[in-house]
């Protein structure tokens, strides 16, 4: 009862007037960046982090809130218009939602992407309602030695699952460590690593390093790649009656809400994030499919039970986010960037000593989800026209609003120079297949980590096999080496529908031959398959059921 009545509460404040405004600006401004080609939600967040600065808490809370739920919204339209998806949760939504809108059925690939993303959304926050006061509760009572258990679980799960390598993964947390060392030491005072600049005393702000990674390096690395020629976007038709016919939900709404339960449970841990949710999801899909031949053509399912995991596994994630203060993914680590500017810590005292905001947090999320799903079906055709910006008038915008958003933060030329730095290093991260993930969750957790470890070492009194003796910390090791296994061994089957992906991009821009692969049956490969074969089999299917359907008397 006592979550009953504090969420009441927290619909009390999110719908007064002033915060429902905020709450649609963010929804609003989040989609239309969600849109644009190659900007996923981590990228959304942090171009968009800067604006909730002169804002109060509450109100930029709400306000980001939205945007993290219209980003999440908006990459789903850039996969099935131009099959580029803006992140790895989105590959199996170009697969499929592409074949769609290829075939004229890109209106119900967006519908069915955008109601299951309503539905998964809401039942999503519901779970999150129950089980994250609870979760507070029980970690109110974690002592130093657990914390630390648990930021060991982050750091390993995190650079080992995230990311084509795990090498490569673990090479970028070590990276994010190494800078948030820079700054001045709690404990002696010593300064480390600023080598001699005052401004680095109190280290490298986190919004520097997350806008640099995401708005910089980002744009400049899908700047590189899609540098050429106009960018091809299928129109949609208009018209409500074509958005989906009574075919379309019948075989959705089972996918939805299988979607919803694999993908919040699989948010909640540290197991590789949406897009191992969103691999299962497809899975599960093609398993129980009675269409299994339309898979890899344009199957409404594929597109129904992924879009459902991807948001119910960005609701997941505000669960270890909130009560733990642990990001499992580069986007929580943002939101964990937005708490701090306003000098709120996420973590087990947050439900007592900021009850107010979390629950006008969570009342907005449910808001959210009902102004996205009113905005994103009516004005499909909106959003169709943000893709059409040109280009170098896009990215060339994106920077320009990184430098500023970077220089208000304290209105200082030396920031500015570090973001440029930290975009270079972005560019060549992405560039040669380093995730930026672990390397945010490393800059992040790593003071927070050296903390609690230096807490735990004063309290055993340098004991260090106390750091695994206690039952929590103890059972936490065990579950690491379960995630790893599990999760490493879903990242492998996972990069096999990337390269099918891959492949299916290369054939579309005029090499086939780069689409021979041998990880799908005859016939299923994407480049296997051509809209006229496909029409082709649609009307002989047609006509075969006309032909074979009694005469009415």
């Amino acid at each position: 009862m006592d979550s009953v009545n504090s969420l009441l509460e927290g619909f009390a404040t999110a719908l007064q007037p002033e915060y429902l405004l905020f709450a649609l600006l963010g929804v609003v401004i989040g989609t239309a960046v969600g849109v644009l080609p190659g900007i996923g939600p981590a990228m959304t967040v942090a171009l968009l982090l800067p604006l909730t600065y002169t804002l109060s808490p509450t109100a930029a809370i709400i306000t980001f809130a939205g945007i993290y739920y219209g980003g999440m919204y908006g990459g789903s339209t850039t996969s099935i218009l131009l099959n580029t998806p803006g992140e790895s949760a989105s590959v199996i939504t170009a697969i499929e939602g592409n074949k769609m809108a290829k075939l004229g059925r890109g209106a119900a690939a967006l519908a069915t992407a955008a109601i299951g993303s309503f539905v998964a959304g809401t039942i999503a926050t519901v779970l999150l309602t129950l089980f994250a006061p609870l979760l507070a509760q029980f970690a109110v009572n974690l002592s130093p030695a657990d914390f630390v258990a648990l930021i060991v679980v982050a750091f390993i799960t995190v650079g080992a699952l995230l990311g084509s390598s795990p090498a490569r993964g673990l090479a970028s947390l070590g990276i994010g460590l190494l800078v948030g060392l820079i700054g001045t030491e709690a404990t002696t005072g010593q300064a480390r690593y600023t080598m001699g600049v005052l401004a680095l005393s109190d280290g490298v702000s986190v919004v520097l390093v997350a806008v640099g990674l995401f708005a910089v390096g980002e744009t400049l690395y899908v700047a590189a790649r899609l540098r050429h020629g106009p960018i091809p976007v299928i129109p949609v038709t208009r018209g409500w009656r074509n958005w989906m016919t009574r075919e379309d939900w019948r075989r959705s709404w089972k996918p939805w809400l299988r979607g919803t339960f694999i993908g919040f449970p699989v948010g909640t841990i540290p197991a590789g994030g949406a897009d191992v949710a969103t691999f299962l999801s497809y899975a599960s899909e093609k398993k129980l499919s009675k269409n299994k031949g339309q898979f890899g053509r344009g199957a409404i399912e594929g597109v129904a039970g992924p879009e459902a995991a991807n948001n119910a596994a960005a609701a997941g994630v505000l669960v270890p986010l909130l009560t733990l203060g642990l990001p499992t993914t580069a986007t929580a680590a943002i939101i964990i960037t937005a708490f701090q500017s306003y000098g709120i810590q996420p973590g087990p005292q947050l439900f007592q000593n900021q009850g107010d905001l979390v629950w006008a947090l969570i009342a907005s999320l449910y808001i959210g989800n009902v102004l996205l799903i009113v905005l994103n079906l009516p004005l499909a055709g909106l959003w169709v026209k943000v893709l059409q910006i040109p280009r170098p008038y896009l990215y060339a915008g994106i920077l320009t609003f990184a430098v500023l958003g970077a220089y208000a933060v304290s209105f200082s030329t030396l920031d500015i120079v570090i973001l440029l730095i930290v975009g270079a290093l972005g560019y060549f991260m992405r560039r040669f297949g380093f995730p930026i993930a672990p390397l945010i969750v490393g800059l992040i957790l790593g003071p927070m980590g050296e903390q609690q470890l230096r807490k735990a070492l004063q309290l055993s009194q340098g004991n260090v096999a106390d750091l695994v003796l206690h039952p929590f910390a103890a059972s936490a090791y065990v579950l690491l080496a379960v995630f790893l296994v599990v999760g490493l061994w879903l990242k492998r089957r996972q990069s096999r529908f990337e390269r099918a992906l891959e492949a299916s991009l290369a054939a579309t821009e005029g090499h086939p031959q780069a689409g021979v692969d041998h990880l799908w049956e005859s016939g299923e490969r994407p480049t296997d398959v051509r809209t006229e074969s496909i029409r082709a089999e649609l009307a002989a299917e047609k006509a075969r059921a006309a032909r074979e359907e009694p005469p009415r008397e």
